[in-house]
Formats: C-alpha cells, sequence, structure tokens
C-alpha cells in the first residue's frame, strides 16, 4: 500500500507543462507588444520613413536631424563659371535661408493619417501602413537685390566693353569699336535660382552677351575732319584760316557743326536763297524762260540772271532792292538768321550803279573774323538749314510748305529746286568727294580768301545728308590749289561715314584741274530745258 501511495504522489508532482508553455507565450506576446508598441511610439517621433524634403531622402529621421541635413546641402555653395573661371557664390551672402518650420510641418503631417494612435498601431501589427511616397518641396527665399548687386560686381570686374570707334586718317575712313561681351544679368539671376533650390547641380554657366560694337558717330566724323585739316596745315579755328562744316543726317536729324555760325562771304551760294524766294513768288509753274533764267542763276552762276530774278520778285526793273530784301526776309523767315544780301551782284561791266540797302541785324559768332562780304553773307548752318527746308518740302511736304502754309510752295516746286541744282556738274569742290556718277543738289561760291559749298548729297544706300562746307584763309587772292582740296577731301570723308559699303579710300585721279564750264557742258538748251528733269536733254 505504501508503495502504491508513493507512486501516486510521484506522479501527482510533475511540472505543468502546458500551462508554463502557454503562460511564456503570453509573457512573449505581451513583451513583442511591448516592444512594438515602444518602437512604434518612438516612430510616431520620426519622420515618416516615406518623405523626402527639398530632394532629399529624410525618411525615420529626428526632425532635428532632417533638419540638419538639408540645411547642409542648401548651404553648399554655388559654382559660378564666368568663362572659364570659377566663382563661389555662398547662399548666405545673399541671405539665403530654408523655411525650416514649415517643411517640418509638411513632413510630419505626411505621415498623418488622421486615424487615431491606437488605430495606426494596429495598422502597424497588422502590417497595413501607408506605403504612398511624400515628396515635400523646398520652401526657401533670399535677397534677390543682394544675388543682383553680386552679379553687377562680377560685371564690372570681368565685362570687357566694346572698343572705341576711330578713324584712319590715310583713307578718310570711320570704323566700329571691336565688339565687346558682358553678362546677361537677367537670365543669370533665373539659373542661378534654380541652382540655389537644386540639392545636387549646384553649378552654373554664367550666359554671356555680345555687346555691340560702338558705331562710329557724328562726333567721329567731327575728329576725322578736323585732324585731317590740321594734317594739312589748315588750322579750322586760327587767326587766318577758318573752317566752317555744317553736317546733317537727313535719317536721324543729327547734326556735326564746327564753326558753323561763323559769318562768310556767301559769294553764288546765296543764289540758293534767291532760288527759293522765286518760288515763293510764282503763282504758276515756271515758263521756260523763268525756268531759263533759274538754270542760269544756279547752274552757270550767272550774276545778270540772279539780278533779273531779284528785280522779278521786286515787281520790275526798278524794283530790284524790294526784291533784295524779299530775298534777306525769306532766308531769315525760315531759320538762316545770319544770312542777307543788300545789294544787286556786281557784273563788272563800267556804269552799273550798284547801291545796297540797310543789312539786318545778325548774331554770327562774334570770336572770328573772315572778313566777309558786307553786302552779301551767310553761315554754314544756314546753308544747311536752307537746304534741309527744301528736302523736308520735296519728301515729306514738311519744310517749306509748313513755314508758308498760305500754298506758297508745294512738293513739285521744291522738287524741282533740287533737281535743277543737281544739274551743277562743276566736277570740283564737294561733287569731287563722292563717287563719279552720284547725285548731288548742290551751289558752290568763292570770293577772294573764301570758298564754300553747300547741298544734299543722295547716295544709293538712301542715307541722305546736308553737307555745307566754307573754308577762309587771310589772302587775297585765293589759292584753288589749296583750298579746293580740302572741301574735297572733307566731302569724301562725310562720304566713308554715311556710305561705308562703298567707301572713297583715296582722292579721286579723274577730276578735272578747275572747275567744269556751265555752259557747253551742264547747262540745257534753252528748247530742252526740263526742271522736272535736268539732265534729260543731254539723251536727246
Amino acid at each position: 500500500m505504501t508503495d502504491i501511495t508513493l507512486g501516486r504522489r510521484r506522479k501527482q508532482r510533475r511540472w505543468p507543462i502546458l500551462p508554463i508553455i502557454s503562460g511564456i507565450c503570453i509573457l512573449l506576446a505581451i513583451g513583442l507588444f511591448t516592444i512594438e508598441l515602444v518602437n512604434f511610439s518612438q516612430q510616431e517621433d520620426r519622420l515618416p520613413s516615406d518623405v523626402v524634403v527639398a530632394g532629399i531622402p529624410v525618411g525615420g529621421m529626428q526632425p532635428a536631424e532632417a533638419m540638419a541635413r538639408w540645411e547642409e546641402t542648401y548651404a553648399a555653395p554655388v559654382v559660378l563659371y564666368y568663362n572659364e573661371s570659377p566663382i563661389l557664390l555662398d547662399p548666405a551672402a545673399i541671405g539665403f535661408r530654408t523655411n525650416r518650420e514649415t517643411m517640418i510641418a509638411q513632413a510630419l503631417a505626411a505621415g498623418d493619417s488622421g486615424s487615431g494612435f491606437w488605430v495606426r498601431f494596429i495598422n502597424h501589427m497588422l502590417g497595413q501602413g501607408r506605403t504612398i511616397a511624400h515628396n515635400i518641396p523646398l520652401s526657401a527665399d533670399y535677397q534677390r537685390g543682394l544675388l543682383e548687386q553680386f552679379l553687377q560686381d562680377i560685371s564690372a570686374r570681368y565685362d570687357k566693353p566694346p572698343g572705341r570707334p576711330g578713324y584712319d586718317l590715310t583713307t578718310l575712313t570711320t570704323y566700329a569699336g571691336n565688339a565687346g561681351f558682358e553678362l546677361d544679368i537677367e537670365r543669370a539671376m533665373d539659373m542661378i535660382d534654380a541652382a540655389l533650390r537644386d540639392p545636387v547641380q549646384r553649378t552654373v554657366v554664367l550666359p554671356m552677351q555680345n555687346s555691340e560694337a560702338h558705331r562710329p558717330s557724328l562726333e567721329t566724323l567731327r575728329e576725322l575732319i578736323i585732324t585731317y585739316l590740321d594734317s594739312q596745315g589748315f588750322i579750322y579755328d586760327g587767326q587766318t584760316t577758318v573752317a566752317s562744316i555744317y553736317i546733317m543726317d537727313l535719317i536721324t536729324g543729327e547734326e556735326l557743326n564746327i564753326l558753323g555760325d561763323v559769318a562768310f562771304s556767301a559769294a553764288s551760294t546765296i543764289k540758293v536763297a534767291i532760288l527759293v524766294d522765286y518760288f515763293r513768288n510764282l503763282d504758276f509753274s515756271p515758263t521756260r524762260e523763268e525756268a531759263w533764267l533759274m538754270a542760269n542763276s544756279l547752274l552757270c552762276s550767272n550774276n545778270s540772271s540772279s539780278n533779273l530774278i531779284m528785280q522779278s520778285i521786286g515787281g520790275g526793273p526798278q524794283q530790284i532792292f524790294a526784291g533784295i530784301a524779299s530775298v534777306t526776309n525769306t532766308a531769315q523767315y525760315i531759320g538762316a538768321r545770319n544770312t542777307f544780301i543788300t545789294a544787286p551782284f556786281d557784273l563788272g561791266i563800267e556804269g552799273q550803279q550798284l547801291g545796297s540797302i540797310p543789312a539786318p541785324q545778325t548774331s554770327p559768332n562774334p570770336n572770328f573774323d573772315t572778313k566777309p562780304d558786307p553786302f552779301n553773307q551767310t553761315t554754314a548752318e544756314d546753308m544747311g538749314t536752307i537746304f534741309n527746308m527744301i528736302y523736308d518740302c520735296a519728301n515729306y511736304s514738311s519744310g517749306l510748305m509748313v513755314a508758308f502754309p498760305n500754298g506758297s510752295f508745294n512738293q513739285t516746286e521744291c522738287r524741282q529746286m533740287l533737281e535743277l541744282m543737281s544739274g551743277n556738274n562743276l566736277e570740283r569742290l564737294l561733287q569731287a568727294g563722292l563717287p563719279p556718277g552720284t547725285r548731288i543738289s548742290h551751289k558752290n561760291g568763292w570770293l577772294g580768301g573764301t570758298v564754300g559749298d553747300a547741298g544734299i548729297v543722295f547716295p544709293p544706300n538712301g542715307h541722305d545728308y546736308v553737307i555745307a562746307v566754307y573754308l577762309w584763309e587771310d589772302v587775297e587772292f585765293q589759292d584753288f590749289t589749296r583750298l579746293w582740296p580740302l572741301v574735297e577731301e572733307i566731302s569724301r570723308a562725310a562720304w566713308n561715314y554715311f556710305v561705308p559699303e562703298n567707301p572713297l579710300l583715296q582722292r579721286r585721279t579723274d577730276i578735272p584741274p578747275t572747275a567744269q564750264d556751265c555752259e557747253g557742258n551742264y547747262l540745257p538748251p534753252f528748247e530742252l530745258l526740263d526742271l522736272n528733269d535736268i539732265d534729260g536733254w543731254k539723251s536727246q
């Protein structure tokens, strides 16, 4: 019995294996649950694993750690290349900063599904967490003004400005300066902005643009003309030599004026003012006889014809002084305020009674005295003004037509004036500085130590220009071999400026030794005279 009882007792003392195992499993489950719960809780304080902020993966990081990561990335300098030279741009130097709080808030919100803690934990345990990646864009700003100033400093240091225009005295030509290059700041601003916001590509090849070469201006031409005159021993503003030059660009309206307000003897150039006033007083288209007087006056510079025109303007043979006064009044009314004629032209015949009327008040440059004719004076800028008024009338229905709105002038009359003077083919002075066959409407004159020529040049390229040149030398008798070539070379320099594509690189050698005679050469026959085609008679 005892043995049996002991055996039973031993059987009753066995360990409860299943309960213990069950308990252990429960404890393990609780432990694992606790670990998962703690890990999940800790992960709740980190950024979601699928978040990229400003192009940088920061998933699973603490917010402070994530911020440090992108701050370090975007604080790296941007390398700028000016041509091949690297320049470092420190983002901090232009006030670059990221909006950390905004981006952290967006990153944290990316992991917030809107569910409660336990629901999110259960989803985590069941493997049903969010799998959608989130890319939080960069939020940053900087001071664009500081960046622009930075680029302007670079531009000031490294840009190559275009070269200054110049001239060649041997060919009497002007030329543009060499082209330069400069930083395109506006485009560079956009490219640098993109690099500042890129975590990887932080290199910018700065955009460049060619700066146009400075083209020669009328100031360049002025310097050329003065230098040329100096090289010929003719001081333009001297005590015994004076050069007065007026040039107007009829396309842009720009002017070159070298002592253009100095008074000179007008000589025969005053006949342009006589022509203008004659047309003003004509009630109808000029008759053949009236046209013949004009042609003799303007082409052959015939003084007798000029006096007859002024008589006609005055109202008859005994009214020449009224005509003379009318010519002066008209010239001054249209802007030639230092131009006048007060006496008839001397015909060089015995017994001619000249006489004169009082000269008007004028105000030419008082610093130079060219000993001008007291009865017949003008200035280079006055002659340029008269030609400009005719040109504007002929081409734009302005000029003389606006000055006299009562119908005294029309386009046809102004075109006839220019056409008539284009027949002045003496082959010297302004004309000799142009390529053969170039159209120029001009009037020349010389007296004592003065020579002058003024007109409008019509180049094939359409860049028309007014030019008036007067030279004076304190001598009793003019040296044509000295003064005339100076006028011609000034004309050539002007041509080369306005027609650079077809320059005259050297002085013409095909010009006559003196002016070509008018009669028998370019004065039309009476019966073939046509003011609308002054050279038409040559083909007939």
